[in-house]
């Protein structure tokens, strides 16, 4: 039977009085394996006011007491790698290896917050005005919430939202994603087990309607989004219009550009890993490429070559290496758009349709995707498709390929193969991309550095990750003093400007 999964607040498992419940499914089988509640709107704020009840004894917690605690939680992640690899395997579909890279970048972001008592770190500097010393504090702020998509329910909630978050001595509320929600629950349970206060970490599982609450709500102070670039922007002008801190990570039309220069058998490598890893589920997935003619029709040769040897398989069989899209309505979406692209014009030289796997024949498989001769105009070749599809655009030069990858309106990443610097650092300089590739074709840094997507890629001042986290989720606090000597003890005479210039 389906398990009727419960919301995670203050501190514990509470069921929801809700009528209204998510099927949750094993997507390499179709199957449902439990129902996910659409939380009240009275639940949703009771989690609130659980984090906000937390929030002045964790505050004033010290950070390097906090900072051990998640050494607790990595090492906690550690000790249940493998059960967190199958609870994000079994919700989303990654296959095996994927999920554990899934769980270990939330231990990667949770490294990151440890490092809370340097990187909370002020600054101070004696005499910046005569007898006059200034010091500048970074403080928490209080209660944030997250929003969660549903294709990392490991890194994106417990590596680039709570960590930093909690870390800093803010208290949080998360909306996992209600189609994979189990690992964000079971990680929150790994938080209090290894000491963090009760009500510090709230999960629940809502609709829209709810989120309102969260973005409307004075007792949030600011809102991390990872998602839909339409509801990013919505999210970013209602809660800054609500004086809270957004960050809105969106979605991506991430290009490469190939040059004729570039070895092709490992280049090609290099973009099928990108563009069909995380079955293409991924906002850093490069789905398109933009190649230079004199060597297109050899490129795309070995793209269908190498593509057609991937195995497709249910996510739990550690030799399959692409999985399952994550949901049935994704899934139609996926193969409508190739479909469209079809329609459209161009050429379908590997068709992932109609993928079939041997005794997981309802499972949401769709094997890998190749098109050429792919233009601007057309729909695949613009938007984000969000699975295993990979676009060709064919280009004259390096000048005419950047500007065909600039036209695009989204800015997550971008990537060019090439044995030239010349034109390397050309790229570096000149594309829109906020993070950039050379001969890497998923130029995601390591979590030490932000996740920098620009254009309509991002909504927000600071980025996730990197010291833009540490920043997103605390405020600076001067302060000016001075002390009298004896002399200035009988001084009358005060200056308007007293200690500023």
């Amino acid at each position: 039977m389906a398990e009727k999964l419960k919301y995670f607040c203050n501190g514990q498992y509470v069921e929801s009085k809700t009528d209204v419940y998510y099927d949750v499914f094993n997507p390499s089988t179709g199957e449902i394996t439990g129902h996910a509640p659409c939380c009240t709107a009275d639940e949703v704020n009771a989690a609130i006011a659980a984090a906000k009840a937390a929030y002045p004894g964790w505050s004033a917690t010290p950070a390097i007491k906090r900072s051990q605690i998640l050494f607790k939680v990595r090492e906690l992640i550690i000790e249940h790698m493998e059960e967190l690899t199958r609870l994000v395997a079994e919700e989303n579909g990654k296959v095996w290896a994927e999920a554990e890279g899934d769980v270990l970048k939330a231990k990667e972001g949770t490294e990151l917050a440890i490092q809370v008592p340097t990187q909370m770190m002020g600054e101070s500097l004696m005499d910046a005005s005569k007898g006059f010393d200034t010091v500048l504090y970074r403080e928490s702020m209080g209660v944030f919430a997250g929003i969660v998509p549903v294709n990392f329910p490991a890194m994106i909630p417990f590596g680039w939202m709570v960590p930093v978050c909690v870390a800093t001595g803010n208290t949080i509320v998360l909306k996992a994603a209600s189609l994979t929600p189990r690992t964000a629950l079971r990680i929150a349970e790994l938080y209090k087990e290894a000491g963090i206060p009760d009500g510090v970490v709230n999960v629940v599982t809502c609709s829209r309607k709810e989120i309102d609450v969260i973005l409307e709500h004075p007792d949030v102070k600011g809102i991390t989004f990872v998602g839909s670039t339409p509801v990013g922007k919505l999210i970013y002008q209602k809660a800054a219009a609500n004086g809270k801190r957004v960050q809105a990570l969106c979605q991506a039309k991430n290009h490469a550009l190939v040059m004729a220069d570039a070895p092709i058998e490992r280049t090609v490598a290099g973009i099928i890993n990108s563009a069909y890893g995380c079955a293409g589920q991924r906002c850093m997935a490069l789905s398109c490429c933009v190649v230079e003619e004199a060597i297109a029709d050899e490129f795309v040769a070995e793209l269908k070559k190498q593509a057609s040897q991937i195995k497709v398989g249910p996510a739990v069989d550690k030799t399959s290496k692409l999985g399952p899209i994550t949901y049935k309505k994704h899934y139609d979406e996926v193969i409508a758009d190739i479909d469209k692209g079809v329609r459209e014009g161009a050429t379908l030289v590997l068709d992932g349709r109609n993928c079939k796997v041997e005794g997981f024949e309802n499972g949401y498989y769709v094997g890998p995707t190749i098109f050429d001769n792919v233009t601007e105009e057309m729909t695949i070749g613009r938007d984000e498709v969000f699975g295993p599809v990979l676009s060709v655009k064919r280009c004259k030069s390096f000048q005419e390929g950047l500007q065909i990858m600039n036209n695009n309106p989204y800015a997550n990443g971008s990537v060019i193969f090439t044995q030239s610097g010349y034109f390397a650092r050309e790229f570096v300089r000149n594309t829109h991309g906020g993070m950039v590739g050379v001969n890497v074709g998923i130029p995601v840094p390591i979590g030490f550095f932000p996740f920098s997507g620009h254009k309509d890629s991002f909504f927000g001042d600071l980025h996730c990750l990197g010291k833009d986290a540490y920043r997103f989720f605390t405020e600076s606090k001067c302060v000016t003093q001075r002390w009298f000597d004896e002399e200035e003890k009988t001084n009358k005479a005060v200056s308007t400007w007293d200690g500023t210039i």
